[in-house]
């Protein structure tokens, strides 16, 4: 399969055209497992509610299909995957990889939408890193696991896009644990943050986005101009 390319695919068929064991690095923020709740409690927020039907009309409530995750231990050299989730999804994820290696990343939102106390703030993401034994490429910069850093407006309304993962923290995990010249797949790319983070780091990379739009924005992003194809200055 061809490098350094988002491919707008329906992730669950091209992963069976990946070799065995050719992937270095996994980067995947699926669908979250959110409940469809349609009144009361936080739903009666506007802001709340405004968020919850951006998530429904991009079809990203429903988690994801765990047997996605056969294919990826398959294609990986050896197990070394990031998992972006919330905490619903969490039990099920320790259960699929249970006895495994892990540590676990977060992402402390220090700007999270307000609540009326009718429930603790969404102000948390998980990041679970299930892997084999291996030495990573830390340093004391980026070995942390807490990180507390605003949600990346900017980047969420340069690039359509509602649940995108801040650049600096993907280059970390990715420096972390893999090296120059490796290949690192994202088959949920969405806007392709993860991507230009590994361009960013001097890694290879593949990406799968089933949706059109969110894939020519990705590539839009990878060839250094904004959504509506304006040319950046910085890399993002």
């Amino acid at each position: 399969m061809e490098i350094n390319k988002i491919f707008n695919v329906d992730a669950y068929e091209a992963i069976k055209d990946i070799p065995d064991k050719s992937i270095d690095l996994v980067i995947i923020d699926p669908p979250y497992d959110i409940p469809h709740t349609t009144g009361g409690g936080m739903l009666e927020e506007k802001g709340i509610r405004n968020m919850f039907d951006n998530l429904v009309d991009n079809d990203i409530t429903n988690a994801f299909d765990f047997d996605i995750l056969k294919e990826l231990d398959r294609i990986m050299k050896k197990r070394n995957i990031y998992i972006w989730c919330n905490k619903l999804l969490i039990p099920k994820l320790f259960e699929y990889y249970k006895g495994a290696l892990f540590d676990i990343i977060s992402w402390h939102k220090t700007n999270a939408m307000p609540l009326c106390g009718s429930k603790y703030l969404t102000d948390t993401e998980y990041c679970l890193y299930f892997h084999d034994t291996m030495k990573l490429n830390t340093t004391y910069d980026t070995a942390k696991t807490h990180y507390e850093q605003p949600i990346n407006i900017i980047d969420k309304q340069k690039f359509n896009h509602p649940t995108c993962k801040p650049v600096n923290i993907l280059e970390n995990l990715i420096i972390n644990s893999s090296k120059q010249g490796d290949i690192v797949l994202d088959c949920f790319a969405g806007s392709g943050s993860t991507l230009v983070a590994a361009k960013n780091t001097g890694r290879n990379y593949i990406g799968f986005e089933i949706d059109k739009k969110w894939a020519e924005i990705a590539q839009n992003r990878l060839d250094n101009t904004d959504a509506n194809g304006q040319m950046s200055l910085i890399t993002f």
